[in-house]
C-alpha cells in the first residue's frame, strides 16, 4: 500500500522505561500476562482458549531463529569482528552485519572453529555479503549452528542460560535472525486447551528479519524502506483458512509475522494463496486487513514498523492500552508479555 504522505514518525513514539523491557523469560512460557484490549482486562497466557471462541482458527509462525552471531576473527591481523548472518542469497552468499565495519573491506577474510568467511562486498551501513566457507565435512547450516549463537536483540544485556528460550515450540524451518516472539507464550497445554474447545493451530513460516525490530530513521514514513522477507503458507494451513471462512469464524494471527504474512498473501474474500513468496508490506494507518480478525502481538520498540501496525489496527487506542500495560507493570519487547487486539471498524476486512 502507498503510506499516506503527512503520517511522521513522532506520531508513533511513547516513553518505554528500561525498567519494562523484561530481560529473561519467564519459567512458565504460558504465565505471562496477556491484557484483552478490547476492555482492557488482564490475563495470563494460559487463559488464551477462553478469550477465543470455537471454530476459531490460530495461525503461528513455525520459522526457527539461526544462530547467526558469530565472533570471527580478521586472517590479515588477527582482530576480532563481530558478525550477524542475515540470511543466505540467490547467489550463494550471505546478507550480514559486521561490527567494527570502518577498517572491512571486499577481500578480507575472517575465521572462527576452522570455518572461514570472505567478503564480498565492502560494507554500507555495516551491512556485507560474505562468502562462508565451513570445515570440510560440514554443511554451511551445520556449521553456524555449531559455531554461532542466539542473536538476542540489542535492549536484553542479560545472559540467557537456555536458548531454546528464544525459540518457540513451533519452531521447525531455520532460516530467520530474530524470534516470532508473539509465539513465545504458547505450550502443550495451550494447545491441547485450544484443540479441546475446538480452536485449531495452523502454521506459517515468515523468515524473520533483524530490519523487523529497527527503529524508523526517517521523519516521514512515506520515505521509510521497507525490508523484504520470504515466507511460505502450506496448502493444509490455506485449506484450513478457507474452512473457518466456511463456517464464518475468525483467523487469530500470532504476531505482526503472520499478519504481515496472511496480508501479503491475501487472494480475497479473507483467502490467501498458498505457497513461496516475499513480503515487504509495511501496514500502516489507511490500511483495511484482508485476511486477518484478531492478532496476538508482544509490545513493541517505540518508533518501529510494529508500533505503525498496531497503530493501523487500533487507531489512538494503542496509546490507552500501552499506558495501562505500564501503569499495571506489563513486561515489554521480545520476552515481555502480549496483548489481544481486534481491528477498529475501519480496519476490519469488508
Amino acid at each position: 500500500m502507498s503510506i499516506p504522505s503527512g503520517l511522521r514518525l513522532d506520531q508513533f513514539l511513547y516513553d518505554l522505561p528500561i525498567e519494562a523491557i523484561a530481560q529473561i523469560p519467564l519459567s512458565d512460557r504460558s504465565a505471562a500476562r496477556l491484557l484483552d484490549t478490547r476492555d482492557l482486562s488482564d490475563h495470563v497466557y494460559s487463559e488464551l482458549p477462553e478469550l477465543l471462541e470455537e471454530g476459531d482458527l490460530v495461525v503461528v509462525n513455525s520459522t526457527r531463529v539461526r544462530s547467526a552471531r558469530l565472533a570471527m576473527r580478521r586472517v590479515d591481523t588477527g582482530g576480532i569482528v563481530k558478525v550477524l548472518l542475515l540470511r543466505p542469497l540467490q547467489d550463494g552468499t550471505w546478507s550480514a552485519l559486521v561490527k567494527p565495519a570502518r577498517r572491512l573491506r571486499a577481500g578480507i577474510a575472517l575465521e572462527q572453529d576452522r570455518g572461514r568467511a570472505l567478503l564480498v562486498s565492502d560494507p554500507v551501513e555495516g551491512r556485507v555479503r560474505l562468502k562462508l566457507g565451513p570445515p570440510d565435512g560440514q554443511s554451511v547450516e551445520a556449521w553456524i549452528e555449531s559455531s554461532g549463537e542466539m542473536p538476542l536483540p540489542p535492549y536484553i544485556s542479560a545472559s540467557l542460560e537456555n536458548p531454546d528460550r528464544y525459540q518457540t515450540m513451533f519452531a521447525d524451518t531455520v532460516g530467520s535472525a530474530a524470534a516470532p516472539t508473539a509465539g513465545l507464550h504458547f505450550t502443550t497445554h495451550v494447545v491441547d486447551a485450544l484443540a479441546d474447545k475446538g480452536i485449531g493451530v495452523a502454521p506459517i513460516d515468515l523468515r524473520v528479519g533483524i530490519d523487523t525490530f529497527r527503529p524508523i530513521k526517517a521523519e516521514l514514513l512515506a520515505d521509510h524502506q521497507m525490508h523484504s522477507e520470504l515466507y511460505d503458507i502450506p496448502q493444509v494451513t490455506a485449506d484450513r483458512i478457507a474452512s473457518t471462512r466456511q463456517k464464518g469464524r475468525r483467523v487469530v494471527a500470532v504476531g505482526s509475522t503472520v499478519t504481515r504474512t496472511l496480508e501479503t498473501a491475501a487472494c480475497g474474500d479473507g483467502l490467501v494463496s498458498p505457497g513461496e513468496g516475499a513480503s515487504s508490506l509495511f501496514i500502516a494507518p489507511g490500511y483495511r486487513l484482508q485476511v486477518v480478525d484478531l492478532m496476538l502481538t508482544n509490545f513493541h520498540v517505540p518508533g518501529s514498523t510494529l508500533i505503525v501496525m498496531i497503530s493501523a489496527l487500533m487507531s489512538d487506542r494503542w496509546r490507552e492500552s500501552y499506558a495501562v500495560a505500564l501503569e499495571r507493570g506489563y513486561r515489554f519487547l521480545s520476552f515481555g508479555d502480549t496483548m489481544l487486539l481486534e481491528p477498529t471498524t475501519q480496519a476490519r476486512r469488508r
